[in-house]
């Protein structure tokens, strides 16, 4: 009865670890799903940060065109050099004989990237992949950035913009938001 006895002892201790290493799992758990929802949180916060800064400057250049009213064809008589982009800066309006150096970095790096995979022969991309193409991941804080990025360059000509929500290299002119039609 001895042995009998041992082996129940020792399966009842096996039980007991089994109980606590399951109870362990399952704190563990609860603690990882708190954690993503904080995280999910703070990259909502983070997008929505990015985003309202973005639109602040935009309103801020083009609040600044306003109240410089040069005409068009000053413009064009004007011998300016193109300024430096600057981190954070808008996108202009893509036009004939703009360089792609007037970009901020990050733009040009997404233009990068698609245009190094239509020369390779493959199709338009995702975000996701022009993110993992930066070699920025695919957090949903990252992807949404460049996603913002993208549709702003494809908003103003740089890059073409599929119904389906891909983008792909390629240019075309665009309309300056405040002009009447071009009739």
């Amino acid at each position: 009865m001895t042995k009998g006895c041992a082996v129940a002892s020792v399966l009842g201790m096996l039980e007991e670890r089994e109980a606590a290493a399951r109870t362990r799992v399952e704190g563990l758990r609860e603690e990882a799903a708190r954690l993503a929802e904080v995280l999910e949180a703070a990259e909502i916060e983070l997008d929505r940060r990015v985003i309202a800064r973005e639109e602040v400057v935009e309103a801020l250049v083009v609040s600044a065109a306003g109240t410089a009213a040069v005409t068009e064809a000053e413009q064009e008589t004007a011998c300016s050099p193109v300024p430096a982009p600057v981190p954070g800066s808008t996108v202009p309006l893509w036009r004939d004989g703009l360089p792609v150096t007037v970009l901020a970095p990050d733009y040009q790096r997404i233009l990068g990237v698609l245009e190094e995979r239509q020369s390779a022969g493959r199709g338009p991309a995702k975000a996701k992949e022009i993110a993992v193409g930066l070699g920025l991941g695919t957090t949903p804080a990252k992807v949404e950035g460049v996603r913002s990025k993208a549709r702003r360059l494809a908003e103003r000509g740089w890059l073409l913009q599929e119904m389906s929500g891909m983008f792909s290299a390629g240019r075309r002119p665009v309309a300056a938001p405040d002009a009447g039609p071009s009739a």
